[in-house]
């Protein structure tokens, strides 16, 4: 699995409620940036349009190779999904204080194109100061394990 980017802010301004695998459609520009790594979903989130999940706001850099059929670099992009999985993550993202973000976008073994989005419930301040302080006492109590070794 080769992870092309990642949310890592996610992890630390929400609460992960629960994980899902969805398949994006994609151009042949947007593939061949992907390759390169050159895209970015710090901002990216869910929607629901016509029953469908799309993500929006999602950043893949043009391709310079690509002259006249380039993508757009924020263009909407369809996720595939499994009905059931549409239809739990469509009532979800109607729920008051509840959203679907991505949590990254990788290649499977098959070379095809997965991001793994979750349903997540926004952290308060006090639960952010929590996860600094659990953060950083994990990093001293490996520095003092090896140091001991």
């Amino acid at each position: 699995m080769e992870v092309v980017a990642e949310n890592r802010k996610a992890r630390f301004e929400y609460f992960i409620l629960e994980e899902f695998e969805a398949g994006i459609v994609l151009l042949s520009s947007e593939v061949k940036s992907l390759r390169e790594r050159k895209a970015n979903i710090s901002d990216a989130y869910v929607i629901e349009k016509n029953c469908e999940i799309w993500l929006h706001n999602m950043h893949i850099s043009e391709y310079k190779a690509a002259n006249l059929k380039n993508h757009k670099p924020k263009r909407e992009r369809k996720l595939l999904l499994h009905k059931k999985e549409v239809n739990k993550l469509i009532g979800h993202i109607k729920t008051a204080g509840i959203t679907v973000v991505p949590l990254s976008i990788y290649f499977n073994d098959k070379g095809l194109a997965k991001t793994k989005i979750a349903i997540v419930k926004g952290k308060k301040l006090y639960d952010k100061r929590a996860t600094i302080k659990q953060r950083e006492w994990d990093r001293e109590k490996n520095r003092l394990s090896k140091n001991n070794f």
